[in-house]
């Protein structure tokens, strides 16, 4: 059991997790991710660590309430625990100096981008941040993200902060720097990543995206995660998460991840909305 230091809704329908986890915490690389479970009875659900402290031994995880099993971890308060937290999984990022990095977040990836942010910056890099949404009020932690980026770019949908559009307008962002950035990471829904990933293999620019399948048991025994990369099947759980955007089966890894869409949503038409506030405050 990992006991659980915050849970805070951050944003609609975005929490944030704080858990006890010191053996993690002491080994967590950017890019890798944990495995939890809400209860006894909970299924095991892969999130992204956004940040961690050796010090105090805990690991904040930033996730997403789509379903039952986010749902009840959503429900969860300070001083709960956790049934199950296991990691550090997967492949870390792989940090270097490139030149320019461009690192493009929408939703639950922008929590998971900030420690590759965080890294590559350390590492001597430029970094040109996209923020994407579909309004101002769901984007979240700009400010830890100014330390180390060199220049922000906001997308919003409503046109209530930056560009107005979708991540379609990245081929505007690109447009207005002074060279091509030397490389891309991206991290956030499926549209997101596909849509980036076919703008930037048509300039040639190399794209990294974190790929999140349905996962069970995370180190590569059940093949629930196998996604296609280069004609080949990979499993996101030990060959990544983080892949060559440009070599992903993008249409089959859109229907593999719907496969659970009707429970997930049964789910929400059982559930009490959250109330939220016109300027997009949120109730709990």
């Amino acid at each position: 059991m990992n006991k659980i230091i915050e849970r805070t809704m951050i944003v609609p329908n975005m929490h944030l997790l704080e858990v006890e986890a010191p053996e993690i915490a002491s080994k967590i690389q950017p890019g890798q991710f944990v495995i939890v479970r809400a209860n006894d009875e909970g299924e095991r659900i892969p999130l992204s660590v956004a940040d961690w402290d050796a010090g105090k031994g805990t690991i904040t995880i930033i996730f997403m309430e789509v379903g039952a099993s986010t749902g009840a971890l959503a429900r969860l308060k300070a001083g709960d625990s956790v049934a199950t937290c296991v990691g550090p999984l997967g492949n870390a990022t792989e940090i270097g100096y490139y030149g320019t990095v461009l690192a493009v977040g929408g939703c639950y990836g922008i929590g998971s981008l900030y420690p590759a942010v965080r890294a590559l910056k350390n590492a001597g890099n430029k970094i040109i941040m996209v923020f994407e949404a579909r309004s101002s009020y769901l984007i979240y932690w700009s400010s830890k993200f100014v330390a180390f980026s060199d220049k922000i770019f906001n997308i919003t949908r409503d046109g209530s902060l930056g560009m107005k559009g979708h991540i379609t307008r990245l081929t505007d962002v690109l447009n207005s720097l002074p060279a091509p950035p030397d490389r891309i990471i991206v991290n956030g829904c499926t549209y997101l990543m596909a849509h980036t990933s076919e703008v930037t293999k048509d300039l040639g620019i190399p794209t990294v995206v974190n790929l999140n399948p349905i996962m069970i048991d995370g180190t590569g025994m059940c093949g629930v995660c196998r996604v296609t990369v280069g004609d080949k099947m990979k499993f996101a759980c030990v060959d990544g998460p983080e892949f060559n955007a440009h070599k992903v089966a993008w249409k089959e890894f859109l229907a593999r991840r719907k496969a659970y869409m009707n429970e997930e949503t049964m789910y929400f038409r059982r559930s009490e909305p959250t109330v939220v506030h016109k300027e997009g405050k949120c109730n709990e």
